[in-house]
């Protein structure tokens, strides 16, 4: 059998079968995108804005990605997150789709197409799931012949389980934490998945990757797919990263903090490694990939950043400056990980960048727009980024793993450009209940609360304050510099259900 991965503009695949020579070959036809411009439901999350571009950004986001959104099948709820009538969605795409869809409020998606991922982990499959689930509940058939001939990309099992957590937060969905099905997802990924693969941190970097069947590659080691000779990207150990420190909040969470302990201590010890053996001091910046050989080539900028792998200092300047550098020579067509430069950028500071990438990929004509990452991925960027909209543990990691009572803060943190006066977000899902978030430039925020339960907010501001002023009150204010030496103010405060609260910086 022969097969060829294509990554293209075109939107349909139709595959069939041609003998040839006695031999069987898959032929993928790949037609224009035919997919229904209507979505079936409907999303109650809204941008207004002085900014109209923004506005037309946002709300072009917002439907495009609600035509992709699917009930009555037999997987179950779930949108697309693959190439689109393909009819659907892989491990990479969800985990990255996952914040867009938890705004549009589509928590209840997002957390079946999860679940199924969780639930096919299996030993017969060396501790993968499937790739790529389609709307029948099955392995989609252009990815999976059968539990020895399949395609898997192995940054994937992290990067599902770091979005579990995520949505934990946002959802505030105790199953996330509590099913045995995700659970034994989760440690089957930290532990036997690890060894089977040679990811533990005494073979990663001497690790090989086997002879492969050429038409399905079973263990890609990076979301790198142009290659075979790779034996380790630096991808992988980030999502690596990014998942032992999701696992070791969700044991602390739990109540175990001896877990927790341990698997912080393993993220830390990759993110060691990702920051002393893949950065190239004769150049300033760090290797992308090790080939079989061992040696290192390529790259690495936004995945580093992406999981927050990298020290802070001149070593995030760095792969800043790659991520910035790769953008300009970035081709049209190359949307899967271009869909997430805003979001790194505005998490890095820088916004003025960010905006123009999400005006960029959401204008008409753009090449390949129509890929489902993108959409999603621009609501997510304008929510969590734009807006700095974000759900996080009210304590840090380390307090956690210590007994520290778990629980979560709403942020915000103003990240307006010069074109956007103002901004506000209105029926953003968090846990039960929805918020919404107005920015008056980046000096003045308001939130209110339309749930039924009290929640903890801390606004944040750029710049040094010694003083926010809440509802007209000045109140002590805390000062925290940021990476790359950014200074900003924040502030926590109550919100009551149904209240409304204004904080500002000083005049």
């Amino acid at each position: 059998m022969f097969r060829v991965r294509i990554r293209t503009k075109a939107s349909y695949d139709l595959r069939f079968l041609l003998t040839i020579g006695g031999s069987v070959v898959i032929v993928v036809l790949l037609l224009a995108n035919v997919h229904a411009q209507t979505p079936k439901v409907k999303s109650r999350l809204e941008l207004r804005s002085s900014d109209h571009r923004l506005v037309n950004a946002f709300n072009w986001a917002k439907q495009q990605a609600l035509v992709y959104v699917n009930d009555g099948d037999p997987v179950g709820p779930w949108y697309e997150a693959a190439l689109p009538a393909r009819q659907a969605f892989c491990m990479r795409d969800l985990s990255h789709q996952a914040a867009g869809a938890q705004a549009l409020g589509l928590a209840r998606y997002t957390h079946n197409m999860l679940r199924r991922f969780a639930e096919n982990i299996s030993p017969s499959r060396d501790w993968c799931s499937y790739w790529e689930i389609d709307r029948l509940n099955r392995p989609a058939p252009i990815d999976y012949v059968d539990d020895h001939a399949f395609w898997y990309n192995l940054p994937a099992n992290f990067d599902v389980l770091d979005a579990c957590y995520r949505m934990y937060l946002w959802s505030g969905d105790k199953s996330y934490i509590e099913d045995p099905v995700f659970l034994n997802f989760y440690r089957q990924t930290v532990t036997d998945y690890v060894l089977r693969w040679n990811l533990d941190l005494a073979h990663v970097m001497t690790r090989e990757t086997a002879p492969q069947n050429p038409s399905y590659f079973r263990g890609d080691p990076s979301y790198e797919e142009s290659r075979r000779d790779i034996a380790l990207g630096a991808d992988l150990l980030a999502a690596q990263y990014a998942g032992y420190r999701s696992y070791a909040a969700i044991a602390a969470i739990r109540g175990d903090p001896g877990t927790a302990k341990e698997y912080q201590d393993v993220a830390a010890d990759v993110k060691f490694v990702i920051n002393t053996k893949w950065w190239n001091p004769s150049t300033n910046d760090f290797h992308g990939f090790l080939d079989n050989r061992h040696q290192f080539f390529g790259q690495a900028g936004a995945d580093l950043l992406y999981w927050d792998a990298v020290d802070d200092g001149p070593k995030t300047q760095s792969a800043l400056k790659t991520l910035l550098q790769r953008m300009n020579g970035e081709p049209d067509k190359e949307v899967e990980p271009e869909s997430h430069y805003a979001e790194i950028l505005y998490r890095y500071g820088q916004p003025d960048a960010a905006y123009a990438e999400i005006l960029d990929l959401s204008r008409a004509g753009r090449e390949r727009r129509e890929y489902p990452e993108v959409s999603y991925s621009v609501v997510g960027a304008i929510v969590n980024g734009l807006m700095g909209i974000n759900v996080e543990p009210a304590a840090p990691l380390e307090a956690l793993a210590k007994g520290q009572r778990f629980a979560i803060v709403v942020q915000t943190l103003p990240q307006l450009s010069a074109p956007t006066a103002w901004a506000e977000v209105r029926n953003l899902p968090v846990g039960a209940g929805m918020i919404d978030v107005r920015h008056d430039g980046n000096r003045a925020t308001v939130l209110s609360n339309h749930g039924d339960e009290r929640l903890e907010w801390e606004a944040v501001f750029p710049g040094q304050f010694t003083t926010l002023v809440i509802n007209g009150k000045p109140q002590p204010a805390q000062e925290e510099t940021l990476p790359l030496g950014r200074t900003v103010t924040r502030i926590r405060v109550q919100v009551k259900a149904g209240r409304r609260i204004r904080v500002a910086v000083p005049n």
